[in-house]
């Protein structure tokens, strides 16, 4: 096999510096014309093809995008990430990906990792990191912040309307009927989780109804927070027909903790979701949820972290959720 042909290899031929051929290869500055015609022409004799990262490394990139998520178990992450994935697949960028475990200090361990490694830009997934955090970090590196609002980073947030997505799911379960509610938020620190049971509670007030204190739990986005938040509520004794909880994988979750305490859904309680991730259309029953286009947002993020890196402004992205009715929501049974 023939070894590659160097950089300094074309220096030599054409009787320049290996820096006027970088110069020439990367178009940083003027080059003398008879030199520039003898470089191009000893690049085409020896079939000469620069390597897109050493050309990078030189010019102060790495050629990495790092992604910091909440959880690398996460459905609705996991399809993000897929969307990130997709989109830097015709670029010369690759994504370093780190979880922050739910933890402020475990995500900014993760932002330190990366900036050590030198990535040219960041995309947070979520997270609970203060804004003050990340404020300074976007003097360093540019940062994509996807489903939160941080102060200052203003067009470089992508975000869903939550409390509309939430207000859709408590408008369709008042339409059937029901009137006794339980709720399962996510953290109280995530801002995603704050907006949607804010959105929630206001809907539920506008139809006069305010559910007890004891029949609003708090789980932590994943499957056992929610099966664990459902166990907390059962235990109340207090009576609800509807179990809301603020994202697919905590339905799931509570799914088993209803089927565990003979709690038939939707004939008992109706249960609701938000996200639409793949698992909540292949629960029994299936899943009433809200969707997001979780994907296309992993996408988004990586097309505005490269227009950052091509020196463009980033645009600012709102989605707009979608309510899915499947057979896990039904009107209250009467009373017999």
């Amino acid at each position: 096999m023939l070894e590659p042909v160097t950089l300094a290899q074309v220096a030599r031929e054409a009787g320049v510096s290996p820096s006027t051929v970088s110069r020439i290869l990367n178009g940083t500055a003027n080059v003398a014309p008879d030199k520039r015609v003898r470089v191009e022409a000893v690049i085409a004799r020896l079939n000469f093809r620069p390597n897109p990262q050493a050309q990078a490394l030189a010019g102060g990139r790495s050629l990495t995008i790092g992604v910091v998520t909440p959880s690398l178990h996460s459905t609705f992450y996991g399809e993000a990430l897929a969307g990130i994935e997709a989109a830097l697949n015709d670029t010369p960028y690759h994504p370093i990906v780190i979880s922050g475990q739910w933890r402020t200090e475990r995500e900014q361990e993760a932002l330190n990792v990366l900036l050590a490694r030198r990535v040219d830009a960041v995309i947070l997934l979520g997270g609970i990191v203060d804004d003050e955090v990340l404020r300074p970090l976007a003097q360093r590196v540019p940062i994509i912040a996807v489903g939160r609002e941080v102060q200052g980073l203003g067009e470089s947030c992508i975000v869903l309307d939550n409390a509309l997505g939430m207000r859709l799911i408590a408008q369709h379960l008042l339409s059937l009927g029901h009137r006794q509610f339980a709720y399962i938020s996510g953290a109280e620190r995530q801002s995603d989780a704050m907006a949607r049971k804010a959105a929630f509670l206001s809907c539920l007030h506008e139809a006069g109804l305010t559910p007890p204190p004891a029949l609003m739990e708090v789980g932590h986005y994943l499957e056992d927070g929610g099966q664990g938040a459902a166990e907390r509520l059962l235990a109340t004794g207090l009576p609800f027909t509807a179990l809301v909880c603020a994202n697919d994988q905590m339905a799931l979750g509570a799914r088993l903790a209803l089927y565990r305490a003979g709690r038939r859904v939707p004939d008992d309680v109706s249960l609701t979701g938000f996200d639409d991730v793949v698992t909540s259309r292949l629960m029994t029953p299936p899943l009433t949820t809200v969707r997001q286009a979780i994907y296309d947002i992993g996408v988004s993020a990586a097309h505005e972290a490269l227009k950052l890196l091509d020196g463009q402004p980033a645009q600012r992205h709102v989605f707009t959720p979608e309510l899915v009715v499947r057979d896990s929501t039904a009107p209250p049974r009467r009373p017999s």
